[in-house]
Parts: structure tokens; C-alpha cells; sequence
């Protein structure tokens, strides 16, 4: 239970910047889910690769994954 409460917080977080950095006006709901997707695709990555970062690979990874699903999201689906 706690590791799905800090996944959402970090997807929060990660969505919250990425939007920010991207001025990028979204609900808090499409915020978070921006985040999610980008901490699940990002975090994974960025752990595999630099395993020694720890869990601050985490944030980073899902944030810089954040951005990458905003940009495929604004490329591919706002036609």
C-alpha cells in the first residue's frame, strides 16, 4: 500500500514539473497520469542504466520520462 501511495506522489511530482518545464496548463488528474506514465517509462530506464543513483534515479528518470510522454502526446495525438 505505501509503495502505490509514493508511486502516485512521485507520479505527481514528476507530472507537476514536466507540465511546469513544458508550460503546459492541465488538470490535476491528467497531471498525474502524465507523471505515472512517465515514472513507470523513465524510472525503469533510468534505474537499469545507473543503478548506483539509487532511488534519486527514480525522480529523475520519471520526470525526464514525463517529458518524453508530453512530447509524444503533443506530436502524435493533438493533430
Amino acid at each position: 500500500m505505501a509503495s502505490i501511495i509514493a508511486f502516485l506522489a512521485l507520479g505527481a511530482v514528476a507530472g507537476f514539473v514536466a507540465t511546469r518545464m513544458l508550460r503546459m496548463r492541465t488538470d490535476a488528474m491528467t497531471t498525474i497520469l502524465i507523471g505515472m506514465l512517465g515514472a513507470l517509462v523513465g524510472g525503469t530506464v533510468l534505474r537499469l542504466v545507473f543503478a548506483v543513483l539509487g532511488g534519486l534515479s527514480g525522480v529523475i528518470g520519471a520526470v525526464i520520462g514525463a517529458l518524453i510522454v508530453i512530447w509524444l502526446w503533443q506530436v502524435y495525438l493533438r493533430r
